[in-house]
């Protein structure tokens, strides 16, 4: 499959890649970010893009990022990445870069939960919790939550995996105070948001959010907003609770990665052709959904 799975600018400085994105020096408070197709899943980078799925997570993060800037500021400067590379480099950040503020990232995952689903579904079957917080017994598959909740977890180096953590664990980690913001605006953000999609016939039944401060100490959202990449979307014109649902994610890949009998520890399975583009036609769907 086509797809770019490795950023290689000349006209810029790469000081960092992570599972999707490569960062570019620009300046001491700008970078340039580039999300590339590749797909991670179970913290596994697959060997095989997912076409143009860079383009499409560009898209949306922005679409959400204007949509949600009343609730907290985000990274994007303004600037377009296409002015401030050369012409040899245009194909590699068209459409699929944007120039970011360089922040202290809060080293910590805030994932919220609106439903019962994924991970969440499997811990709550053997104890009745999900992330060590109590629900209510009686729930099913995919139904949902009273109130979201906030299940933070480790930012893992690539490679690694990211780990559950209580909130006591995450204040430990960054402070009170701090902790209690990012918890705050996350479920703020996921709440906007999931009131948003809905009249567009999604779910969005879990999500995750990075923040940074800037030199002010503001809390600032970055990486990402609200993408097939990092969210749970569901179609809610077939949900029904007590099943898994259909979904615009990288679900529907971490479904097949399953069903190999894959033990999830590197290198993963050679991703099928027509999983890739089926992939790639359910993120396309999100976009055109969303922003409709």
């Amino acid at each position: 499959m086509n797809g770019l799975t490795e950023s290689n600018l000349k006209s810029l400085k790469k000081i960092y890649a992570g599972k999707v994105r490569d960062l570019y020096e620009i300046d001491a408070r700008r970078m340039l970010m580039i999300a590339t197709d590749r797909l991670s899943a179970f913290d596994v980078i697959l060997a095989e893009p997912i076409p143009e799925k860079g383009k499409i997570l560009t898209a949306i993060s922005n679409f959400w990022f204007e949509q949600l800037k009343d609730v907290v500021p985000n990274h994007l400067t303004g600037d377009r990445a296409e002015d401030l590379v050369s012409a040899e480099d245009l194909p590699q950040v068209e459409g699929r870069a944007v120039v970011a503020k360089r922040l202290q990232p809060v080293p910590v995952e805030a994932i919220v939960r609106g439903y019962l689903a994924g991970s969440g579904w499997k811990e709550y079957q053997q104890s009745g919790t999900v992330c060590g917080i109590e629900l209510p017994a009686g729930l099913q598959e995919a139904s949902k939550l009273a109130q979201p909740i906030f299940t933070p977890s480790t930012k893992a180096a690539v490679g690694d995996h990211d780990e559950n953590i209580s909130f006591a664990q995450m204040v430990d980690k960054v402070g009170r105070e701090l902790a209690e913001k990012v918890r705050d605006t996350a479920i703020r953000l996921y709440q906007t948001a999931a009131e948003f999609a809905a009249k567009r016939g999604i779910i969005i039944a879990d999500t995750k959010f990075e923040f940074g401060l800037d030199q002010d100490g503001t809390l600032v959202l970055m990486d990402e907003a609200l993408t097939p990449d990092s969210s749970r979307f569901w179609p809610a014109d077939s949900y029904r609770e007590g099943c898994n649902p259909p979904s615009f994610d990288k679900q529907f890949v971490r479904d097949w990665l399953e069903s190999t009998g894959w033990n999830k520890n590197p290198p993963a399975p050679e991703l099928p052709d027509e999983v890739a583009v089926r992939t790639a036609q359910k993120y396309r769907e999100a976009l055109e959904r969303l922003t409709r």
